[in-house]
C-alpha cells in the first residue's frame, strides 16, 4: 500500500469510530475486508488512527474540518506531508481536497491556532479539578505512544539473559530504572509474542508500573495470596515469578477475562488456583484489588477510553470500587494486608476512595500510599497498602 492508501484506510476507520464503532472492531473488519495489506500495512494504519484518537481535538484544529478527512489531514500535517500529496484523488488515495476543505484548512494555518487540550471539555474540568496545575501536562503525555515494557519472568531466567535472548531475535531491549524485572523494547517490539523467550514464558508483556507495584509487597514465603478482579492475571504471574513458594489464587467476576490466566501460568511455570466461586472468607494473608476504573493512566495505549467515558460510566466506575475495596476487605486476615490499585491518574478514584474507605472501617490503617506518574516508571498508577489490625 502506498502511503496515501494508508492514509484512505485510516479516513474510513475514524469516520467509523466518530461514529460510535470501536476503534478495534472497525480495524479487524478492515483487515478481513483487505487481505492484500501486508502486516506492514496493518501496522501502519493502526498507528495513524491511534496517534488520531490520541489527539482528535489538536488535529481537527489544525485542519480546521472534525470528520474523519480532517483528523487524517491534521496528522499529515504534524507528519510533515503535503495533504495535497496524500489527498489527491489518485488510485487509492483519499477523494482529493475541494475548494471548501482547502479554504478551511489555509484558515486553520493561518490563526496559528490556541493550546487545544485532547479530552472532552467535561474531562478536562474532572482534571482541572483532581489535578490542579499538573492537569494540562497530564493531558498532553496522554497524547504521546507508551512505550512497550516487558516483565522478565525471574523464575526461569535473569533479566540480562532475557534481553540476550530477545536480542538474537532482533528486538533491543533496554533496562527501567528502579525496576528490576522490567526490560522496554527499543527496537521491533511486534516481534515480541512470535520470539521464543515470550513463547517460553521468559517474559510477558507488562507496564514497567504495573511491575513496580508488586515490587511494593511484602511477598513471603507461604503466605496466602488473593488476586481480586484478577482479569488476565499479569499481576499474579509477576507476584508468583518473584516468591514462587507463595499460595496464589485468582478470582474475577469475568470467567471469560480470567480464563486465559490458566495457559499464561502454564507457561510461566507458576502454580494458580483459579477460582470459579467468588471468595467469602478471611482466609488471605494478601489480597490484591487492581480496581475497575477509568484507565486514565493507560489512555496512550488505549485512547479511545478518554472519548468514550461519559460522566455516567465514571461515576458508576467509582461506585463499583468502593463496592470491591469493601468487599476484598471482608477476605483478609487479622495482620494481612489489603492492597488498593487503579491505573488511573484521577484522584477520586485514588484517594478519595481509599479516605472514604477509611471512614466506614476501623480495622484498617495505611501503611503507604504511591503515585506513579506517566513516564514514573510507566503508565500512571496508584497505589495503596493497607494493613488490617483485627
Amino acid at each position: 500500500m502506498t502511503p496515501a492508501a494508508r492514509y484512505a484506510a485510516s479516513v474510513d476507520v475514524l469516520d467509523g469510530f466518530l461514529s460510535g464503532e470501536p476503534a478495534e472492531k472497525l480495524l479487524s473488519n478492515w483487515a478481513r475486508r483487505n487481505r492484500y495489506a501486508g502486516s506492514k500495512d496493518r501496522a501502519a494504519v493502526r498507528d495513524i488512527v491511534f496517534d488520531c484518537l490520541r489527539k482528535l481535538n489538536s488535529y481537527a484544529q489544525a485542519s480546521g474540518l472534525p470528520d474523519g478527512r480532517g483528523i487524517a489531514v491534521g496528522h499529515c500535517l504534524s507528519a510533515g506531508l503535503d495533504p495535497d500529496q496524500i489527498f489527491s484523488g489518485v488510485a487509492y488515495a483519499p477523494v482529493a481536497l475541494d475548494d471548501a476543505e482547502q479554504a478551511l484548512i489555509a484558515a486553520a494555518q493561518a490563526s496559528g491556532g490556541q493550546q487545544v487540550v485532547d479530552l472532552p471539555d467535561w474531562l478536562q474540568s474532572v482534571f482541572e479539578t483532581d489535578l490542579g496545575a499538573t492537569a494540562t501536562k497530564v493531558a498532553q503525555d496522554l497524547c504521546h505512544r507508551a512505550p512497550v515494557d516487558l516483565r522478565v519472568n525471574v523464575a526461569k531466567t535473569t533479566p540480562s539473559g532475557a534481553a540476550r535472548a530477545l536480542a538474537a531475535e532482533g528486538i533491543m531491549c533496554d533496562p527501567v530504572a528502579d525496576v528490576a524485572s522490567a526490560l522496554r523494547v527499543v527496537e521491533n517490539p511486534r516481534r515480541v509474542a512470535g520470539s521464543k523467550p515470550y513463547q517460553s514464558g521468559q517474559v510477558e508483556l507488562q507496564d514497567a508500573a504495573s511491575q513496580a507495584l508488586v515490587g511494593m509487597l511484602d511477598l513471603q514465603a507461604g503466605q496466602s495470596v488473593l488476586d481480586y478482579c484478577a482479569g488476565g492475571g499479569g499481576k499474579t504471574l509477576a507476584m508468583a515469578a518473584r516468591v514462587p513458594d507463595a499460595r496464589y489464587s485468582a478470582w474475577d467476576i469475568s470467567a471469560a477475562r480470567l480464563a486465559p490466566l490458566e495457559e499464561r501460568a502454564a507457561r510461566a511455570g507458576a502454580k494458580v488456583t483459579l477460582l470459579a466461586e467468588k471468595p467469602s472468607k478471611a482466609t488471605y494473608d494478601l489480597v490484591l484489588v487492581d480496581a475497575p476504573c477509568s484507565g486514565s493512566g493507560a489512555w496512550r495505549r488505549n485512547p479511545e477510553g478518554k472519548w468514550r467515558l461519559t460522566q455516567d460510566k465514571l461515576a458508576e466506575v467509582q461506585a463499583m470500587q468502593a463496592q470491591v475495596l469493601a468487599e476484598a476487605a471482608q477476605l483478609v486476615k487479622a495482620g494481612g494486608t489489603l492492597v488498593y490499585a487503579t491505573c488511573s491518574v484521577l484522584e477520586r478514584e485514588n484517594t478519595s476512595q481509599v479516605k472514604t474507605f477509611l471512614r466506614k472501617t476501623t480495622d484498617y490503617e495505611v501503611v503507604s500510599t504511591h503515585n506513579l506518574g506517566l513516564n514514573c516508571p510507566g503508565d500512571g498508577f496508584y497505589c495503596a497498602i493497607l494493613k488490617k489490625q483485627f
